[in-house]
């Protein structure tokens, strides 16, 4: 949908950028109440329907959720699922998942951002940032590391670090108060983190353990950790 048409016209390539929406492509950046936002700003990629023929139909014998995940918050429009933003050119410029990104005292902060800045410490392998509930806040950012084998630093210290750094590269406004070390990360077996899954954990929710998990026994260490450092719906038992 979106790209830099080089049998077109190709224009100037700008950093964080793909392009311009390509023919037939009607994309807007909307706020959370449905209307546009101007250059800069960041909202949620939008699709304006009709789309071209066959494109984007249905979702594989489940068309109700089809349509109340795709279609239904902001009528007359198909929900990408990303966020992002234009420029005063029109490039446009994805930032991520919506699901990546968290309200933090009203601020809207990416959990991937936060991903880059943790993964940056020596002592990470891999992580996964979420946003848990928060009663003042609204949510919290929770950092869940996987750290590189043989590597003996300390809980408390990996913690300080990771916390300083995104402290630096954000801001106090991140808010990121808990690092947690965990043994691995729950995982598609194609490899996608099931970031959702943690989240629901965390917050207390009922949750289906996908059928494409690699290894069922990673949610109950996940739910372990939490509960042992008192993380979320833990830390009001």
């Amino acid at each position: 949908m979106i790209a830099n048409m080089i049998g077109i016209e190709k224009l100037p390539i700008k950093p964080g950028s793909v392009g311009k929406a390509v023919c037939g492509y009607d994309i807007k950046i909307f706020n959370e109440e449905g209307t546009e936002v101007g250059p800069g700003q960041q909202g949620y990629v939008v699709i304006k329907l009709p789309l071209p023929p066959g494109t984007l139909l249905d979702l594989w014998h489940d068309n109700s959720r089809f349509k109340s995940g795709y279609l239904e918050q902001f009528p007359g429009y198909y929900f990408s699922g990303d966020g992002g933003y234009k420029d005063d050119e029109d490039y446009i410029f994805i930032t991520g998942r919506v699901d990546d990104v968290i309200n933090v005292a009203g601020h809207r902060l990416s959990t991937s951002e936060m991903e880059e800045i943790v993964s940056s410490h020596q002592s990470v392998a891999e992580c996964a940032v979420i946003g848990i509930n928060d009663a003042l806040k609204g949510q919290t950012p929770l950092a869940l590391v996987v750290t590189k084998l043989n590597d003996s630093i300390e809980h408390f210290q990996l913690e300080q670090e990771i916390i300083n750094l995104v402290r630096q590269q954000i801001g106090a406004v991140a808010s990121l108060r808990n690092v947690v070390i965990v043994e691995r990360l729950p995982k598609t077996r194609s490899g996608k983190t099931l970031r959702k899954l943690m989240r629901s954990i965390a917050d207390g929710e009922d949750y289906q353990i996908p059928s494409t998990i690699d290894d069922e026994t990673i949610v109950e260490e996940i739910a372990f950790v939490l509960e042992k450092y008192k993380i979320g719906i833990y830390n009001k038992k």
